[in-house]
């Protein structure tokens, strides 16, 4: 059974995807109390450490899971995009790179023989795409072998339209491509395709007025039954809290697609508009990025859901009754089963979902490395970057033409070393 470690797990959807797939997850950690807590409740037994990065031994680590350097399987898990990073020389030594450096120290000592590495696709661009860019040459540096791309997830199955950055990487000397989309999306913003939010909450049930299990119809659509099938026979953190009239108002008046710049002026709050104004300022750092609106969001049912995030059950609206999401909805768009539970308080739980990777994304992935296999190809085996896409879009913005600039100069440096190779043999 392949091994993993997961840094920065979180509520372990990673770990969950990779479990499913036939992984053994023999470390996990996260500095997050909460998200720890949960990871224990749903991994029984599992070897998790509460921990920041930083006070990490990764060599006495090795050596209490019984491992060599170079022996685990698979590294998976990203640090947070501090979204400060200095350009140029001084990158490594900026101490707020510290999280990435922590996670380049630990590949470095581990020297797993895959890595993945996700993150929130506003990677691509900070700092002018020289974060990405020092990503991709410090695993090449390491050994690698390193695909990055742009990840549409509801292409694998999952029924919300998240895009993120996923880094694949391995130091067996195997050029590889990611795994082929299932169902590649389409439409304006490719909003199209895949599963559906009303496929995705099948089977629940009208939520508890307060935080009770309700009784749930298990029967379920396709592969669903395998994701979502509870053992309990029924739904915790399945409740909708009751609402202020106005609110209500305001809800009522969404129809599906909308949001709160589409509500009547006489609905709407006194900072809607400035919100509803905002934009977003593609490439500068993630604390001066305008953001998407924020407030109330009516979802499509027959569309994959928006991206889920901590403020899923704040604002957005189910897509045909008067009520916010509840976690569990929320955790189903995720593709948590049933009977995954969450600690912590409502804030830290919605959170917790909000920052996780899929399980079934990471299944899919973790199914492609296994195909792939752990024995390396030829003793003789070096870093490479292999590839990258930034987006499925036909042209790119300003500041993804930079970061795809960066990249391009490494996939020159990697073409012009396979020639030298060739022109010696």
């Amino acid at each position: 059974m392949p091994k993993v470690i997961s840094l920065f797990a979180g509520a372990g959807g990673c770990s969950l995807g990779f479990k499913q797939a036939g992984y053994d997850v023999v470390f996990a950690t996260d500095f997050d109390k909460s998200a720890m807590q949960t990871y224990a409740l749903n991994f029984t037994g599992a070897n998790i450490a509460c921990k920041d990065i930083c006070e990490l031994d990764f060599e006495q680590l090795l050596s209490s899971l019984t491992l060599k350097s170079g022996e685990l399987d698979v590294l998976i898990g990203g640090p947070p995009c501090q979204g400060f990073s200095t350009a140029g020389p001084r990158f490594w030594d900026d101490p707020r790179n510290h999280l990435l450096k922590q996670y380049v120290r630990a590949i470095e000592v581990i020297k797993p023989k895959w890595l993945m590495m996700e993150n929130v696709e506003g990677l691509l661009t900070t700092k002018n795409g020289e974060y990405v860019s020092e990503v991709v040459k410090a695993f090449v540096r390491l050994g690698y072998r390193v695909r990055l791309e742009k990840v549409y997830a509801h292409e694998y199955g999952v029924p919300q339209r998240r895009k993120r950055v996923i880094i694949v990487g391995n130091r067996l000397g195997k050029d590889f491509a990611f795994p082929s989309a299932t169902v590649p999306s389409h439409g304006r913003i490719f909003r199209k395709g895949g599963v559906t939010l009303k496929q995705a909450l099948h089977g629940l049930p009208q939520p508890a007025v307060e935080n009770e299990p309700v009784e749930y119809n298990a029967e379920m659509q396709g592969h669903w039954a395998e994701f979502l099938a509870s053992d309990s026979g029924s739904v915790v953190d399945h409740f909708a809290p009751p609402l202020h009239p106005l609110q209500l108002k305001r809800i009522a008046a969404l129809g599906p697609g909308q949001t709160m710049k589409d509500l009547p002026e006489e609905l709407q709050h006194p900072s809607f508009q400035k919100r509803a104004n905002r934009r977003v300022m593609d490439g500068t750092p993630s604390d001066k990025r305008g953001g998407s609106p924020s407030g109330l969001k009516r979802l499509h049912a027959d569309e994959p859901s928006l991206t889920i995030t901590g403020a899923a059950t704040r604002e957005f609206i189910h897509p045909t009754e008067d009520r916010t999401l509840t976690i569990r909805e929320a955790a189903r768009a995720q593709t948590f089963p049933d009977d995954f539970s969450f600690a912590g308080n409502q804030s830290s739980r919605i959170k917790q979902i909000g920052n996780a990777i899929p399980p079934l994304l990471a299944r899919v992935f973790a199914e492609h490395i296994l195909s792939q296999g752990f024995r390396a190809k030829s003793h003789d085996v070096e870093g490479r970057f292999l590839g990258y896409r930034l987006t499925k879009s036909q042209g790119l913005s300003p500041a993804l033409e930079r970061t795809s600039r960066l990249l391009n100069s490494l996939l020159e440096t990697a073409q012009q070393e396979i020639l030298a190779f060739e022109d010696a043999r």
